[in-house]
């Protein structure tokens, strides 16, 4: 258990991730995507690199990848840098950046309980074309595993964010913590964290960074930099897949903006127009008219709290969608995921 003890100042600036970092996602993804426990948070990226597997160059950068990053546990800190969002290559060259020591330092603790190969031993050398090979790796491998999904990937991370930000608002930061994960508990001023190490840290002063991911594996991953933000990586599941909306018969029925509106309602439980414009892709005013609509028709109810407008399904909306994940009365489904803007919280 990893008791992480958060002053003022971190407390005070807990926020989310603004974006997905590739490179970070990618180290990863090819550690958890070996877990069995992943297939059930994403399915389709466990097929997709069973699928990648069957091409040579992908096939080639997989084997790589396993040999050179340990199967599970905690992963050189150095290959989820904060810095290098932009892209892969940006997130690769911030990896080159690492001085030798801290990759020894850090790959050696990785290999504590793997066997010595040669080029395990260039690596944890700090081996230039070691690095370079991992490098190759990665970008192959990204771009044949992790491209076709990168969208769904931001959609999570968009779900997942504005859930939490209404939690925030409605619950405070107990409310917030508590509904993270089940590995998670708060125990002010310590946040304990159930991962893959255990000890007793002090927050940085720069506050907590947030990340939910549905390839951080079976147990949230923690970061923590001098002069940086700590970093918390938590498990979180994919969305389903809603059906094609040519082919949908609530489309039809509805239209297939509403039908949208409705489905993230029914993902969510409640949403307030503006959450609710970000996870349908329409505009505020838009929002609020299909709103208008779907409450006229009794699909949806709709209560003023403070200054924002909170929308919900009512039994009938839920029966119509077959009582859905996250719909009222409804039995049980995916964890509640609504879509935001990733900005930080306030």
């Amino acid at each position: 258990m990893l008791r992480l003890q958060l002053a003022p100042a971190d407390l005070c600036r807990v926020r989310f991730v603004k974006r997905l970092h590739p490179v970070g996602t990618a180290m990863m993804a090819c550690q958890a995507l070996r877990d069995p426990t992943v297939s059930v948070m994403a399915p389709g990226l466990v097929d997709r690199a069973a699928t990648a597997g069957a091409d040579g160059a992908a096939r080639a950068a997989t084997v790589t990848l396993r040999h050179l990053l340990p199967a599970r546990g905690r992963l050189p800190d150095f290959l989820t840098p904060f810095d290098g969002v932009e892209s892969v290559a940006a997130g690769l060259e911030a990896i080159r950046a690492t001085s030798p020591r801290r990759i020894r330092a850090e790959v050696t603790a990785a290999y504590a309980d793997v066997a010595a190969t040669p080029l395990r031993r260039r690596f944890a050398a700090a081996d230039p074309e070691a690095l370079d090979l991992l490098g190759r790796a990665v970008d192959t491998w990204f771009g044949a595993v992790l491209t076709p999904h990168w969208s769904d990937l931001v959609s999570t991370h968009h779900h997942q964010v504005a859930g939490a930000a209404h939690r925030l608002a409605m619950r405070g930061l107990a409310g917030l913590f508590t509904g993270l994960h089940p590995a998670i508990r708060w125990r002010p001023p310590v946040l304990e964290v159930r991962t893959w190490w255990s000890g007793q840290l002090t927050g940085t002063g720069h506050g907590l960074i947030l990340l939910p991911s549905p390839l951080a594996g079976p147990l949230p991953r923690v970061l923590v930099e001098p002069g940086r933000p700590v970093l918390l990586v938590y498990p979180v599941p994919m969305p389903r897949p809603v059906a094609g909306a040519t082919t949908d018969a609530l489309g039809r029925l509805l239209g297939v903006a509403r039908a949208v509106v409705l489905r993230r309602l029914a993902e969510c439980g409640e949403l307030s127009t503006t959450a609710l414009a970000d996870a349908a892709k329409v505009s505020v005013s838009s929002a609020s008219e299909h709103a208008t609509a779907l409450r006229a028709a009794n699909l949806v109810t709709s209560d003023r709290c403070g200054g924002a407008v909170l929308h919900r399904l009512t039994p009938l909306g839920a029966h119509l969608l077959g009582g859905g994940p996250g719909a009222p009365g409804g039995g049980g489904g995916e964890p509640a995921m609504a879509r935001a803007t990733g900005s930080d919280l306030p």
